[in-house]
Parts: C-alpha cells; structure tokens; sequence
C-alpha cells in the first residue's frame, strides 16, 4: 500500500486494527456539502470550464457519450469512458485474474480488497499508456477511470450478477466497496490514479430478463436498510469520483431520472460532486423499455435534469451514427439548455484533468509503464487473494491430505481453466492453473490421475500454446491481421452505416504477420491496425492425448480443420457458451488448422476445447479402484450464470439461475463417487449459493473454491495439501432451494439474506472453518461517555487452541432491541487474524452509532432505545461456533442522516 494513506481508507485500515474511534465519528458525520470543494478540485473545475467554453455544440455532444471524440482543434485527444476492471483490467494484453468479488468479499480481508484494488489500478493505467503508444484511445478499455466495483447486494441466489457483488449483507459490503474504492483511486482522491464507479444505483440485483423495463417497488425501510448503505459509504466514506445509475425503475422513476436516488440521496444528502454514467442503454430504456418518455430526446433530458453526466450506449461499439442528434435534438426542443450540458461536461472535463488523461494539473498521477501489467508482485498477490477466497465448510479429518495420498480428480471442472476467470475478466490472463494441475505441483505428479467427464454445460477451455504449432514449429500459430480496402473514418464517425461496416473488404496482403500465442483479440495491441479488420490464425493442432474433444469457438468466427469447414459461427451469434462439435484426435498428429475472425470494433473469437470421455462412469470406476480419495470438482461457470444471456436450458433462463441444484450429470457422478467406498472431497466453484445439502450429508470435506481466478488451481491445493489454512467465511446464506425464499422479482427483503430468512440453511452467512481451532474469553463492554447510544467499545481475547497456525475471521453480531423494522441479527464487525499455535491476541471492536443503529419500518435510521445483545466468535450466534455474548442498554434513541 502507499504510505500515504487517506482519511477514507484510514477508516478501514483503522477499523481493521480495532481502534476505529475517529474513524467512527467520521463515519456518522454529515456528508460535506457541494460547496465544499478543494482547492484542487476547484482548479480542476475551472481549467474544465475554460475546455467546455472553447467548444462549440456540435463539439460538445458527442461528449456526452461513453466514447467521446478527439477535437483536434483544441488538442483534445478522444477518450472512452468504458473501462471494467472488476478484479482485472481488461485490455488487449494479458492481464492479472483477481478473484471474483464474491470470492474476494469471502476473505472477510478489507485491506486485502484495497491492495488488489490498487494493483488493478496500476494495470489500468498501463493499458492507458498502452492506449498512446498504439493510437487506439477512444476504444473500450483504455480510460483512466473504471465502471467498478459492483456493490449491489446479493439478496437472492439465482441472480446471474451476484457473483460480481461483495456478498448479501449491507455491513461488509459497505467495508468491500470503500476498500476497492480507495485502492483503485489511491492515497488522493482529488487527484485519483483510476476514478471508480461504484454501480449500479440501486436497488438492482435480477432479474436478468426484466432490467430494461422492470418496475421495482421498494419499502423506505427496505431502501435505506439494505440497498443504500454500500452506497453511501463508497461515496461519502470512499469519495468515488464517479457513480453509475441503474436500468430499473424504482418506485415508478428510472434510476437514470430518479430524484430520490440522485437528487435527494446522491447530491443532496451525501454532497457529491463527480459524474454520474449511465449503465449501457439505460437511458435509452426510459424510451424504449420504461415508456417513461416518448422519445430519446425526452429520455435524455429526463436523465440530465436529473444529474447524468454521460450516456453509455451499446451501439458505441459500432459506431455513434445519430446518437449525438439525439442530444441535439432535445437542446433545440428546449428540454434541455446549453446550462445542463455544459454542466455535465465540466463534471467530465474536471476529472480527465485530475486523473492525469488532460494535462495542467500539478501533481496529477504519473504515467504507468506498460511493463507494469502482470509484475510479479500482481501474480503472488493473486495467489493470495486467491488462497484466502476459500471456505472449508466441512472435513471429517480428511484434509489436510497426507504426503503421498493417491489422489483422483474426478468432475467436469477438474482440468478446467474457463471456469477460473469469472465474469468481466480479460479472455487473455496469466496462464491460468487448473486444480488438477494445482495438485500436481502440491502433491507431486505421480500421485495425480485426472479422469475425464462426459460432455458437460461446462466444457469450453481456450486451447493452450502447448497444442498449437505455427508453420514454422514453433509453439502458438501464425496470425495474420488483414485492413479493410477502403476504412471507415474511425474512431465512429457519425451516421456510419452499419449495413455498408459489415460488407467491408479486406485488402489481399496482410498489413501485420506475426507468431501469437494462441486465438485471441489483439488487434487494439498493433498500432498499424485498423479497428475494423479480418484475422487468420494458421499451423496445426496437436492433442496432448489420444481421445475424445469438445473443439470450437467462443462467440463468433469461422474453424477449419484439415482444410474442412469444422464450424461456422456468424456474427449474430449470442450467449456466452461457446459452439462446440466432438471430434477424435490422435496423441501428436498435426492437424491443419485455421481460424478466421472478422472484428468490426470489438473482436471476440477464441478457440476452445475440452477432453471428454465416452465412458467416464467406467472411467471413475478403475481411477477409484487406484485412488486413496476422490476430489470431485464441480459447480457452475460465469457463462451459465451470467449477465442477461440468450441462454434457456434446464436451470437456467437468460443469465439467472432456475433452480440452485447442481447440474443433474454431476450429482449422478457424485452418487457413483459416493459408491466407491472412497472418501469424496467435494470442491464447489461457482458465483452463487448451490445446494450443497447432498454434500453435507455424504462427502468428506467441501471446499468452496468461487471462481478464484488465474491461480485457482494451485490456490486450492495448497489448501487441500495443508500448505494453507483455509480461512475464509461465507459471505451469503447458502440455502436449500428456491422454495425457500420469496419470489425473484419480489425486491422487499422478508424472508431473505441471514438477516431476514427464518428457515433453517444448508450453510449459514459467516461459516467457515479451519485445520486449527480457537477459543474466546468473555466480552469486555465499554460504552461511551455519554451513553452506549454514543458508541460502545468490545474487547475480548482470542487464542489459537490448535497446533498448527491458522486464520480466524472473529465476528461481531447485533442482536436489537423489538422494533419493527429491525433485523433479526446483524454483521457489524469484523477482523481477519492469523494467530501462531497457542498464541492470545486482544481483538477490539469500536461501534459508533452508525454501527449500532437499525432502521425503523418507516425509513428512519436511528440508534434505537432498549436492550441489545452483541455476539463475538467464529460465526453467527446459534450455530454450533465458539461465540461469546453480552447484554447492553441504550438510554434513548438517537436518529441519524441519511
């Protein structure tokens, strides 16, 4: 971390040590008001002023947009305001692969979160750098601010985008949300490496299928309790500079145009300042999917009026033919003025100027060097990262596994490499590290056997370097990039005809040859490149082993093999599960293959595979029989649950999820698996609460592994080999199934999450264990000066009772007074701790008022009168953990502000 730290992740910092008394009054005070500006920020402002005077209105609108063209005249250079980086960059060149958020938020680590933020924030600057020295700003991924983090509440389990999300509980995902927030912008958020975007705001958490038009009705206690507080802590405690708005209605008013959200909360009582982006086609929906708005110029002015700066729309990525005259067309209508968009343009002029992208201002941060992308200090961090992501929910004693243990990987996701990037990840990372070859390198090769599963939902690897040969012999194939005859004026010039992009030619000489690594998207890396441009990969294909393979294409393209038509994927191609056909292929044979991509702006060809067995019950059968145990690897990828797919089989529909069962071929493997007499170590990856009831029942250990990004595999073995303790924590409830919870699109929160749910769980909120064992001493309560309303300070002793050293997630619960209104229990502390065998640590909690209050049925957040129980331990009160408990009062309620 840097040494120079600001008052918001001075917060954090300081309430993961346990002495956050200042850090809690700050917390509880008013938010600032407008006018509170620094001196920076003001300079910024007036510089960006000047910028916005100098333009014309034909200038000024298409600055309005997600891209935003370069204006040679005053030496603006174009600019894209779509840049993701929810746990990795995405750029043209490989990138580290963080764990998912679900996963990072299971680390119950908050400066842990804050350093992956920050070494994100190294990797999207480099892209930027990149940017300059190819020519290629103004594409996606290369701005200097970023639409993370995601820190909408996952408040029910079959919603595709949870696993992007910092888990269900409004507490830690607040404490998440300001950790990336801080990391990503670093130690000056005037002055801020990478502007983060906190999303989607708010109240948007699935359906997938109804976001463009969905109508969300949501209590003022359900409002403030669960779906702002994450919010306002990232803008008030975090200062993002930036916050995207949502695609739902709330109570009737899209989130783009919605007064509560952006006016009265936002603006108002939280005192922001920066810019606020739309979610990709949000606006468009008060029109089109709302019926809001009659029309797009009405739409626009609707969002503006209300306090959005910039448009993302999804027909960027083509091109900007007539979005601008839609800003045009409402100035002259009068529904908006040259005020509202000179308003909203020094917002985005202010903070190019204080991110460094524009220059003038001093101290603005720095370029980062290329070669800082992938460092080696990034890749030990995600191994980390990774290893602390994971919960052992259950171990009969197996694990740790003893030196030498015969060790079978069985189940679809055993070899897989696809199922370790998650969602809004780069196609191109670190080589990634599959479990199997995690064990490898843990347990040694020899004790390892892999045995292939049947065609799975699941299959769909990028084929490695190691089975492809150029022409030459060499490792990777030879690509060939190809520029159009006759270009389009780029970057998107207005009124482009799509019709006429999509019948380009292409010249008959390549304008760049070169050796690559594999199928990939890396046109944006070559500055002679036009954007709009065909690729063809050549050499051959050589399997690893003889047998059965899955072989196609992610998204679109063409696949021959052997001079053959094998697959041809047009350019309408939709969903994110890849096009696959099963072919024999011979240990070592050279197979002629070539692939040809055409990318128009935005390439996403790769080519895939996966071996399969077409007896992997006999398969399992005689790797049982050699076997000591089985480590059955199983679970979901971010293709099946995802965001708003085309995808409609047997558990899921458009992105969410049907049904929280696993798929039913991997719980017959696991009947078989169960059937051998050998003991099953269950490894669960997935975004999402699954079923896990079977498991619990009759496996031997389960891991739950989330998508644990590029060094998963290894990550995972070393927790099964004992290398390292598992310590993380479940951040949702992991529930039975869908019966057991209200409807999808029912947003009130009775009946969901830890807090509200009423049922019994398969595994609680808070659970995890370790390979040692802890123990408590009673609760130390000492209350504020003036009252525990005031603040309440909790102190006890924890000690490694065990014999090996191991991480302890200690955790503070509230229980609250009877009122209507308040949660059955509630997170509101919590430290991350390794302790040495037989070492005692003093951990201390200080509650400011914030912490102790609840809110009542009608909204009104407050510390409320009466008797509280707090809780401290390895988990949730009343489930079968070490928890200490003690008794308060508070003398009188105390309201806060919103």
């Amino acid at each position: 971390m840097a040494t120079t730290v600001s008052r918001a992740a001075r917060t954090f910092l300081l309430v993961g040590a346990g002495v956050a008394a200042m850090a809690a009054q700050a917390q509880d005070a008013p938010a600032p008001p407008p006018a509170a500006v620094t001196p920076t920020r003001a300079q910024a402002d007036r510089m960006a002023a000047a910028i916005v005077a100098r333009m014309t209105t034909e200038e000024k609108l298409p600055q309005l947009l997600n891209v935003a063209p370069a204006i040679p005249r005053i030496k603006i250079p174009a600019y894209n305001w779509w840049t993701e980086s929810l746990h990795g960059a995405l750029g043209a060149v490989p990138t580290t692969n963080f764990p998912e958020p679900i996963g990072l938020a299971a680390s119950f680590d908050a400066p842990l979160v804050h350093q992956v933020a920050g070494a994100i924030s190294t990797e999207v600057r480099a892209l930027h750098t990149m940017g300059r020295q190819t020519g290629k700003l103004g594409r996606i991924g290369t701005g200097l601010d970023t639409w993370s983090p995601n820190i909408n509440i996952f408040r029910d389990p079959r919603w595709g985008r949870g696993q992007e999300t910092y888990g269900e509980d409004p507490y830690l995902a607040a404490h998440m949300g300001v950790a990336f927030v801080t990391g990503m912008q670093g130690p000056n958020p005037d002055l801020p490496d990478v502007i983060a975007t906190p999303k989607h705001f708010a109240v948007h958490s699935g359906p997938e299928s109804t976001r463009h038009g969905a109508n969300v009705f949501v209590s003022a206690h359900d409002l403030e309790d669960t779906y702002l507080p994450a919010f306002r802590a990232a803008i008030v405690e975090g200062r993002a500079g930036s916050i995207m708005c949502a695609y739902n209605r709330i109570d009737g008013q899209p989130a783009c145009a919605n007064d509560l959200l952006l006016k009265d909360h936002l603006r108002g009582a939280w005192g922001f300042t920066g810019y606020v982006v739309s979610d990709c086609d949000a606006v468009k929906d008060i029109a089109d999917g709302h019926k809001y708005a009659p029309d797009q110029a009405t739409a626009i002015a609707a969002a503006m009026k209300a306090g959005t700066d910039n448009e993302c729309h999804t027909q960027t990525i083509g091109d900007m033919g007539g979005l601008p005259e839609r800003f045009g067309d409402s100035l002259r209508r009068g529904l908006i003025s040259q005020d509202d968009i000179d308003r909203s343009l020094v917002r985005l002029f202010s903070a190019r100027l204080r991110n460094g992208d524009l220059p003038g201002i001093a101290g603005a941060p720095a370029a980062v060097p290329v070669r800082a992308i992938l460092s080696p200090d990034h890749m030990a961090l995600a191994l980390q990262a990774a290893e602390k992501s994971l919960v052992l929910l259950k171990n009969d004693g197996v694990l740790p596994l003893r030196p030498g243990a015969r060790i079978a990987v069985i189940g679809p996701l055993g070899d897989a490499t696809r199922v370790l990037r998650g969602n809004y990840s780069s196609t191109q990372s670190a080589p990634p590290v599959p479990i199997v070859e995690g064990l490898r390198r843990a347990a040694g090769a020899g004790s390892v056997t892999l045995v292939p599963f049947g065609e799975s939902i699941t299959d769909g690897d990028r084929v490695p370097t190691t089975a492809l040969v150029a022409p030459d012999g060499k490792p990777g194939l030879l690509a060939r990039y190809f520029n159009p005859v006759t270009p389009p004026h780029l970057p998107f010039p207005q009124g482009t005809d799509r019709a006429a992009i999509a019948a380009l030619t292409y010249q008959s000489r390549p304008v760049v040859s070169q050796r690559e690594a594999d199928v990939a998207a890396r046109g944006l890396t070559l500055p002679s490149v036009n954007d709009y441009h065909r690729t063809e990969w050549t050499g051959f294909l050589v399997a690893p082993e003889t047998g059965s393979y899955r072989l196609g294409l992610g998204g679109s393209g063409l696949l021959e093999l052997e001079g053959k038509t094998f697959l041809d994927v047009g350019a309408d191609h939709r969903g994110p599960l890849p096009t696959l056909k099963t072919v024999t292929l011979q240990k070592g044979q050279r197979y002629p293959l070539r692939v040809v991509s055409t990318a128009r702006g935005f390439g996403n060809t790769d080519l895939v595979w996966k071996l399969v067995s077409a007896q992997p019950d006999a398969a399992l059968a005689a790797a049982a029989a050699q076997a000591d145990v089985l480590v059955a690897v199983v679970g979901l990828t971010s293709d099946l649950e995802a965001e708003e797919t085309g995808t409609d089989i047997p558990g899921f529909q458009g992105g969410d999820k049907t049904s929280l069962d696993l798929p039913a071929e991997q719980m017959a493997m696991l009947e078989r698996a169960k059937a051998t007499g050998k003991p099953v170590i269950v490894v669960a990856m997935n975004g999402s609460p699954i079923n896990l009831a079977w498991a619990k029942d009759n496996a031997a250990a389960i891991v739950e592994a989330w998508y644990p990004g590029q060094s998963g595999g290894l990550a995972v073995a070393n927790v099964l080999t004992g290398k390292t303790d598992p310590g993380g924590r479940l951040p949702l409830t992991f529930y039975r199934s869908v019966a057991d919870l209200p409807p999808f699109d029912n947003y009130a929160m009775t009946g969901r999450t830890y807090r509200y749910f009423t049922g019994k769980p398969v595994y609680p909120f808070g659970h995890g264990l370790s390979y040692t064992s802890f123990a408590y001493t009673p609760l130390v309560l000492n209350p504020a000066s003036g009252g525990a309303e005031q603040g309440l300070r909790v102190t006890t002793d924890v000690s490694n009772t065990g014999k090996r050293a191991g991480d302890e997630v200690v955790q503070l619960y509230l229980s609250f007074p009877d009122v209507p209104g308040a949660p059955r229990i509630a997170l509101r502390g919590y430290q991350r701790i390794t302790l040495a065998p037989g070492e005692r640590r003093s951990v201390t909690f200080d509650l400011s008022p914030r912490d102790l209050s609840a809110v009542r049925a009608n909204g009104v957040r407050e510390v409320m009168q009466g008797q509280y129980r707090v809780s401290v331990g390895a988990g949730q009160p009343d489930t079968d953990v070490p928890v200490r408990s003690a008794s308060f009062r508070t003398g009188k309620a105390v309201p806060l502000p919103l």
